[in-house]
């Protein structure tokens, strides 16, 4: 039988770790169902020998330091049944999100910066397993309309075992709403108080995720977090809104995103307190927009930033 492996043969396992570290073995009811997936195995230091010999030539080097990193996008939808988790939700908890669950109606993502949690993820290609354990994870949603929204995710663990395994697991769609389009019927969008003409809403949560290899201790770890983001929004009349005037006095205002209008696909993305940069003047189709550089600040800490689904 040939050894020939496929490129979209592919299947990828997360559940959350009681302890960093220690493998929490995901089956494939824990699966997590990606596009656009780039993936690097192994990275880290190469530590040049640097032997002084008789005689010239490369020595060899010494590899250090070693974790791996997976980047894909998530489709933004809900479970399908308000009040339960997305299937992607221990994704959020790796990212420094607590999960708060309220049966029948809704599942609220607020970040944390205390016992926060940690992934192990099996990345399934075609037939050989890498693991990754004490993952941490940065979450970047995007919204455009007359296209399906997503969340650009980025991951990165430490290495574990690689291996051939004999199947690849039984992972199915069950659990994962159909996404919806972003459109006027769909997608509501406020930012400072101006209930939104906008071509596209981009934000990356900002977490820095730090490998840390120490004697006595090996782990990756959020370092820090710096919540920005892009709004392109139709360019109005001042007296609507001035976002120059917005830009100048650093002044900052709420942003609020709902997308979906079925029960369990249904979220919520809301900001407190988002300052707008320098705005840049541009066109689509003719028409002039704002493309508006967004930087989310606290208010009383760790509430920049919040996910609803409902």
């Amino acid at each position: 039988m040939s050894g020939t492996r496929f490129f979209r043969k592919l299947a990828i396992l997360v559940k959350n770790e009681t302890v960093q570290g220690e493998d929490a073995e995901p089956i494939a009811a824990n699966a997590v169902i990606m596009s656009n997936v780039t993936f690097t195995p192994m990275t880290g230091e190469r530590v040049s020998r640097d032997l002084m010999l008789p005689y010239m030539g490369n020595q060899g080097v010494i590899l250090a330091g070693i974790f791996g990193r997976l980047e894909g996008d998530i489709e933004i939808a809900g479970s399908g049944v308000a009040g339960t988790p997305p299937k992607y939700s221990p994704l959020l908890r790796a990212a420094n999100f607590a999960e708060t669950v309220t049966a029948g109606t809704k599942v609220e993502y607020t970040i944390v910066e205390d016992e926060e949690e940690s992934a192990s993820v099996y990345f399934i290609s075609d037939k050989v397993q890498h693991i990754f354990v004490g993952a941490k994870a940065n979450f970047a949603p995007s919204f455009a309309p007359k296209g399906i929204p997503k969340w650009r995710v980025t991951i990165v663990g430490m290495l574990g075992e690689i291996t051939d395994i004999g199947v690849m697991p039984a992972v199915s769609k069950v659990g994962w709403a159909i996404p919806v389009p972003v459109s006027k019927a769909n997608t509501a969008m406020s930012l400072h108080g101006w209930p939104s003409v906008a071509e596209s809403l981009s934000i990356d949560l900002g977490n820095t995720l730090t490998p840390r290899f120490l004697i006595g201790d090996e782990k990756v770890l959020v370092s820090n977090r710096s919540a920005t983001g892009t709004a392109v929004v139709e360019a109005r009349a001042l007296s609507d809104i001035n976002w120059f005037e917005k830009a100048l006095s650093r002044e900052p205002g709420s942003l609020s995103i709902a997308h979906g209008t079925q029960a369990g696909n249904t979220i919520t993305i809301t900001a407190p307190a988002v300052q707008i940069g320098e705005p840049t003047q541009g066109q689509t189709d003719g028409i002039l927009n704002y493309s508006l550089p967004l930087d989310f600040t606290p208010v009383n800490g760790m509430d920049e930033l919040k996910f609803v689904f409902t």
